[in-house]
């Protein structure tokens, strides 16, 4: 009997591509409209798939809203592999662990990234949790990938060290976004950038220093 394995690569290509679609039309429908409330419809539609092939890769709306946004929030994580990718895989100590960790959240553009978050979730609302609830499990999604980068870059590590430290900062991170929002409106201008750069250094700060 010849097997053709072929078929299953194209299956699993072609749900990878729909899967892409889907995101990409999550997109551009909160870019266009300013807000993540569109329709399933809207969405499949825009992403050329049907309804049943969404909900085959994502449990809801927000559960595509909220894939859509832990991307754009994956800018961190990206900043992550640029400061360890000329560095030694290793050990490490703790304090090398948290510096890395800090200087990719410093590296990254988070500012224009929680900017992004805010428009798409149309704000909160005392009536409506949802945008908060979508806004805590991006964060939450992003905090789970980049400790398991961390736990790889460092095999020798216990990787609980490496899951509570990214936890501390990036529960922090999500802490000063809400004063940033509230201080700045969630504009990307120089004086809203400073006002950033300046609560995630009192963050580094205190976390290093344990208070």
């Amino acid at each position: 009997m010849v097997v053709n394995a072929e078929v299953p690569d194209r299956r699993a290509a072609l749900k990878a591509r729909h899967r892409r679609a889907i995101l990409d039309a999550a997109k551009a429908l909160i870019d266009e409209g300013g807000t993540a409330r569109f329709s399933v419809e809207e969405l499949a539609t825009r992403a050329d798939v049907s309804r049943r092939t969404i909900f085959n890769h994502f449990a809801s709306i927000d559960d595509v809203v909220t894939t859509a946004c832990t991307e754009v929030l994956g800018t961190v994580i990206e900043a992550f592999r640029t400061q360890v990718s000329a560095s030694a895989v290793g050990a490490g100590t703790r304090a090398e662990m948290f510096a890395t960790v800090a200087a990719a959240l410093r590296a990254a553009d988070v500012p224009s990234t929680i900017a992004f978050l805010w428009r798409a979730l149309g704000g909160f609302s005392a009536g409506d949790p949802r945008p908060r609830q979508i806004f805590q499990a991006t964060f939450s999604r992003t905090t789970a990938d980049l400790a398991r980068e961390l736990a790889e870059r460092h095999p020798d590590r216990d990787p609980l060290e490496a899951e509570l430290l990214v936890s501390s900062l990036m529960h922090g991170t999500e802490v000063i976004a809400h004063h940033w929002i509230a201080g700045t409106g969630a504009v990307t201008g120089d004086r809203a950038r400073k006002h950033w750069h300046d609560l995630l250094d009192r963050l580094i700060d205190d976390i290093r220093t344990g208070y």
